[in-house]
């Protein structure tokens, strides 16, 4: 079991996959529901506060290098497209954007990016990481009820 609760956890912290993919496989292996979360948003978590401190000035060096520039220039040209749109569309509620750009578990928009625009956007670190963390708890809520079949189970009753 403790194979299986590991390979939760190293899901939840690949990016583009994190805790988004892991609750499924977690589900799918039949796991206790609550350790399984509380791995995957811990596993999801883990990368957060160093992304915040260090994935943009190692982004920005490693953008016109040979082989890894086009791939890093990416990252923070999507970071950068995050950020711009969390500031437009947030105003005053710039956290709570933050909060529900990576709470909705939509391709994209999970802990990563959203921390990589907060990082663009020079927001507070503090502030950061724990609206990240409500939007990962909040997105790692709706893909539980989702792997378990809540949003089918409703669709019986109309």
């Amino acid at each position: 079991m403790f194979k299986k609760y590991l390979i939760i956890f190293l899901i939840s912290m690949v990016p583009l996959i994190e805790l988004r993919g892991a609750i499924p496989v977690a589900v799918a292996y039949e796991l206790p529901l609550v350790p399984s979360y509380i791995i995957a948003v811990i596993g999801n978590m883990l990368p957060v506060p160093f992304i915040f401190l260090f994935a943009r000035r190692i982004l920005e060096w490693g953008k016109d290098k040979k082989y890894i520039g086009k791939f890093f220039s990416w990252c923070l040209e999507k970071g950068e497209k995050g950020g711009r749109k969390l500031e437009s569309k947030a105003g005053h509620g710039l956290y709570w954007a933050l909060l529900l750009f990576v709470g909705i578990p939509l391709p994209g928009t999970g802990a990563w990016t959203g921390t990589l625009a907060a990082s663009i956007l020079n927001m507070d670190f503090k502030k950061s990481v724990l609206y990240v963390m409500l939007g990962v708890v909040l997105a790692g809520v709706i893909m539980l009820l989702a792997s378990l079949g809540v949003f089918g189970a409703i669709n019986l009753f109309k």
